[in-house]
């Protein structure tokens, strides 16, 4: 199992932003610099039913792209919620993986007052766990 270290401000900002929004899937990126994740970047879910699938707003999600480019960082992650399923990949998920080299959170909301945040990677359009690392300031 391939194994990846997130600081604790960026893993709190995710699971902040989903605990913020129960009801409806959150969506974002995660930016890196060196290959060491440096910031949250959160983008607007757009999707037709946003309680069961992310759809990243596109204008939004260039404009990241673009400023990570500019301030010399690389996309690293990209992150979505699970408003009342496990954290493990959809049929839908799997599907739209597009970038094979990214790692993919995806925050549980799933069980009552518990937040479970886990990582894949795809591998010939297969999710590998990831084992996530969070590092403590």
């Amino acid at each position: 199992m391939k194994h990846v270290t997130l600081p604790r401000p960026i893993v709190n900002q995710i699971l902040h932003l989903a605990q913020r929004e129960p009801e409806r899937e959150v969506c974002g990126l995660v930016s890196a610099r060196d290959g060491l994740p440096v910031r949250c970047i959160p983008v607007a879910n757009v999707a037709d039913e946003p309680g069961k699938l992310f759809a990243m707003d596109p204008k939004q999600q260039i404009d990241a792209m673009r400023q990570m480019r500019e301030q010399g960082e690389a996309l690293f992650a990209i992150y979505h919620s699970h408003p009342t399923s496990p954290a493990e990949p959809s049929a839908i998920d799997i599907e739209q993986a597009g970038y094979p080299d990214v790692l993919y959170l995806i925050v549980s909301l799933n069980t009552k007052g518990v937040l479970e945040l886990r990582g894949y990677r795809f591998e010939n359009g297969q999710p590998e766990p990831v084992h996530l690392e969070i590092l403590e300031d």
